[in-house]
């Protein structure tokens, strides 16, 4: 069963945590999971609500096409899932040659990570990119020009 969000549904947590949802002719789907489509390029749109053996059970096109409360909910569970910090400035890097470690400030804080290579650094749709780290971990940065200066010139070496 696929449908849109037009058709009138809710959300709930269950005591457990788990997402809980309900449509108005009573059919109830616990531990939905939501999927972005596009959770770099487009994280607001394009969101699929599947269940527990992974079949879609609602696709939203917009998150703001939810209510606040379901969108609240989507959102929480979204982040709970997804873990890509963005990398808002690069204070260091080792050595110019990989594997390299790197000091960075993110949105969730100062780390250091190791670069196991130059192929790790991908462009995704201009202006971002992508770094994986030695652990598989995926850093963002969303817009390369908007780095500072000094950050932008340690990334140029790798690119």
């Amino acid at each position: 069963m696929s449908t849109h969000a037009s058709q009138a549904f809710t959300l709930a947590r269950t005591p457990f945590g788990k997402l809980l949802l309900s449509f108005a002719d009573g059919t109830r789907h616990e531990g939905v999971v939501p999927v972005r489509a596009f959770p770099i390029s487009a994280p607001d749109r394009g969101i699929a609500l599947v269940s527990t053996d992974g079949k879609e059970l609602v696709w939203i096109a917009q998150l703001a096409d939810l209510d606040a409360a379901a969108r609240q909910l989507v959102a929480e569970e979204l982040g709970s899932r997804e873990f890509m910090p963005q990398i808002q400035r690069i204070r260091s890097v080792s050595g110019f040659t990989t594997p390299s470690v790197w000091e960075v400030d993110t949105d969730r804080g100062p780390t250091a990570f190791t670069l196991k290579g130059e192929e790790d650094i991908r462009r995704l749709a201009a202006p971002m990119l992508l770094i994986a780290d030695s652990h598989g971990v995926q850093y963002l940065i969303r817009d390369f020009a908007a780095l500072d200066r000094p950050s932008r010139k340690l990334l140029d070496r790798f690119l």
